[in-house]
């Protein structure tokens, strides 16, 4: 009697939805690394604040086209 190989079965495919949410995530990721870039691209084209103590103290130094009241 001739025996017949017996049919080898792949492996059992992986549960679609844990295939379904990792390409989601890995969208998401993929987005949110792109928008990241074109942020920091166009905001690196605008000066930076002066943020040094004297710029600072110049910016809230009452101007100087105001007088000065007198005490009676």
């Amino acid at each position: 009697m001739h025996m017949l190989p017996e049919r080898v079965r792949p492996c059992p495919p992986r549960n679609p939805l844990r295939r379904l949410s990792a390409e989601l995530i890995l969208i998401v990721l993929a987005k949110i690394a792109f928008l990241s870039l074109i942020g920091w691209y166009v905001s690196a084209h605008y000066p930076r604040a002066d943020t040094r103590p004297a710029a600072v103290e110049r910016l809230l130094a009452p101007s100087s086209s105001t007088t000065p009241e007198t005490k009676p």
